[in-house]
């Protein structure tokens, strides 16, 4: 492929908005409060841990953040020929200001610039349009409060693995039971009805976003 070509086609994409199809975003905090949030992430902690990093050394409770961020830090190095890599360099060049990579040496001033950045309430927005994003989609349990947030940007969506795999579980079925489906009185038919109501409760609220259901 040309260079021009590259170019070309890298400059078509740019130019997209994006929609992103699958997050695990708290909408109602959607931002990382430090760059211990985006490293802690296993797309980096579990990298660093295949790399040969022992786990308790991000794990222990009482780590600081910036204790943690240096640990992870001090693990990246095997990583530095992967996507994830290139992802957070772009991320401290475009999103903080940095310049070049980030190193053993320079990680603390985009530690403090993350959390400078970070803290200020217009944050989400600013990434968001600095990503191209016009939305996300969410990961939300049947029973999260899908009110008090922008749904039209945060859009949420129904992951339904405890209803399908964990239903058996006390705790899921009495979470179930705390939105209004009775797990233990009726029918199957009744609870079927009951548990298509409950998805419906998500699917209005999909709905309501302006986001055709395909």
């Amino acid at each position: 492929m040309s260079l021009d070509l590259r170019k070309r086609l890298f400059d078509q994409l740019d130019s997209l908005t994006l929609i992103d199809p699958h997050t695990h975003i708290n909408p109602h905090e959607p931002a990382a409060k430090s760059l211990a949030d985006i490293l802690g992430y296993h797309y980096y902690a579990e990298l660093a841990h295949s790399a040969g990093m022992p786990k308790e050394q991000i794990e222990d409770p009482g780590s600081t953040p910036r204790e943690k961020v240096r640990v992870l830090m001090e693990n990246l190095g095997p990583l530095d020929n992967t996507i994830q890599h290139s992802w957070l360099t772009e991320m401290a060049q475009t999103l903080l200001g940095h310049e070049g990579e980030i190193t053993t040496l320079n990680w603390e001033s985009v530690f403090d610039a993350a959390e400078r950045e970070m803290s200020h309430p217009d944050w989400p927005a600013e990434v968001m349009a600095k990503s191209k994003l016009q939305a996300v989609f969410l990961t939300n349990d049947f029973d999260d409060p899908l009110e008090g947030f922008n749904t039209s940007i945060y859009v949420p969506c129904l992951r339904t693995d405890d209803l399908v795999f964990h239903l058996a579980k006390p705790e899921v079925r009495e979470r179930l039971s705390n939105t209004g489906v009775d797990v233990v009185a009726g029918t199957p038919e009744q609870f079927g009805t009951n548990i298509r109501r409950e998805v419906e409760r998500v699917g209005k609220v999909f709905r309501a976003a302006g986001i055709k259901e395909e």
